[in-house]
């Protein structure tokens, strides 16, 4: 690997365009990968705070940005504050959105998700799923009803139309939401799809919900709109998605057109990427690892030839040029340190950022918090939802013009997080 003269490592290789089959080509080769933000208004429509922290992360210099949750069905949302595309009555808010996150002349990206089964009470007490299998985590999800076929071929066609109204309001793409237990990984997973019919059962059968969906967008957008699918490389679950089914199902992305796949995992149940405890069903060796699906994505990109992006882990510049070069992964995915660092693009690529911040670390609280050992599995979800928090509340202080504020505790963010969440929750329901 060639290093500058103060032991940087070069960029050179992350500055590099990635021409896309569609036709179209990311400026360089980080990604802000996608967060929820919550900071839509209640009715799911997109304002000035979100403008304002897409047109930050634009200057920040990443060639693409990837939205959050965007809801294709505005009666199923991820969390109260999810912005919802599904006509085209606020399509003017939505412009001004994507003009705010395009001004730097990168690639602006709509994720576009259905929750399925991970829709919280508060938004509403009957969410859809493939089966009736009921998500059991503190109590906040309702068990799901059983889609129809009907259904299924709603949920579909709203893909494809909120992809429409993408494109129409100037976004440069879309990502197709088929990972961490939403919807599509709904479907994938033999866990929650139990189904009998042509939409379960063999993986042929469980991938034609996703496939589908490619197809509908593709259909309603045109050949040179990229679109993208975030895929679970497993769900590290017993009896769940697996690296081999994910091998099979990435191949037939590639032949149903998709421009670039990123590679995630983990559920609700097993959000592998912010376990902070090492108890994970990861490999060992994928522990390890700086970038948590780095071992994963080599066996992807065996096996299909849609560019891959990586997102998860990733904190020194040198493990993204490694990854880079090897051709392990095409794109580099972040997030999180986007939330207090978001220049971070600018100064790797002027060679002034060789680590990136990395506070998970210091957002742990200790085993004997609670007292008991049996206590372990709370701990773990308060720091899990305590570091979201943390973020959540660096995002909302880009969003106003404000520094991050590093100082805050993690116990401190988990109830600021619930606190907030629920208030989003129950001012979208009592919308109707």
């Amino acid at each position: 690997m060639v290093t500058t003269e103060n032991s940087l490592p070069e960029p050179r290789v992350l500055a590099q365009p990635l021409a896309l089959a569609c036709g179209a080509t990311i400026p360089n080769r980080f990604c802000k990968a996608a967060m929820t933000e919550g900071l839509a208004s209640p009715r799911g429509v997109p304002g000035e705070a979100l403008e304002k922290l897409y047109r930050r992360w634009s200057r920040g210099g990443a060639g693409l940005l990837l939205s959050g949750n965007i809801m294709v069905d505005g009666r199923y949302l991820e969390r109260g504050g999810n912005a919802v595309l599904e006509n085209d009555l606020q399509l003017e808010q939505f412009r001004r959105w994507a003009a705010a996150g395009t001004e730097a002349g990168n690639q602006f990206w709509v994720q576009l998700n259905h929750p399925g089964r991970q829709c919280s009470r508060i938004v509403n007490s009957q969410p859809l799923s493939p089966s009736g299998v009921q998500l059991e985590l503190l109590g906040n999800f309702a068990k799901p009803r059983e889609m129809t076929v009907a259904d299924i071929k709603n949920v579909i066609h709203r893909f494809g139309r909120s992809a429409a109204l993408v494109k129409e309001a100037g976004f440069t793409g879309v990502q197709i939401h088929s990972a961490h237990g939403y919807l599509g990984s709904q479907f994938l997973s033999p866990v929650t799809n139990r189904r009998q019919d042509e939409w379960g059962g063999t993986l042929a059968n469980r991938a034609r919900f996703l496939l589908e969906t490619v197809d509908e967008v593709r259909r309603q957008t045109d050949p040179t709109f990229p679109i993208s699918v975030k895929l679970n490389s497993a769900d590290f679950q017993k009896g769940g998605f697996t690296l081999e089914e994910c091998l099979q199902v990435a191949t037939w992305l590639g032949q149903h057109g998709v421009d670039l796949l990123e590679i995630s995992g983990g559920t609700y149940e097993n959000l592998v990427f912010m376990d902070t405890s090492g108890d994970s069903e990861k490999r060992e060796s994928t522990r390890r690892r700086e970038a948590f699906f780095l071992e994963y994505a080599e066996a992807i990109a065996a096996a299909t030839t849609v560019p891959l992006m990586i997102t998860g882990g990733f904190r020194k510049v040198s493990t993204m040029v490694s990854a880079i070069e090897a051709g392990t992964t095409a794109m580099i995915g972040l997030a999180r340190p986007f939330c207090v660092a978001p220049d971070l693009v600018n100064d790797i690529l002027t060679g002034h950022l060789e680590q990136l911040p990395d506070h998970e670390k210091q957002l742990v609280l200790g085993k004997g918090f609670l007292g008991t050992a049996s206590s372990s599995a709370a701990i773990r979800a308060i720091n899990n939802q305590g570091q979201a928090g943390w973020y959540y509340h660096q995002i909302r202080r880009l969003a106003r013009d404000q520094p991050p504020r590093e100082q805050l505790g993690v116990l401190n963010a988990f109830c600021r997080h619930m606190v907030n969440d629920f208030s989003l929750g129950i001012q979208r329901r009592r919308l109707g």
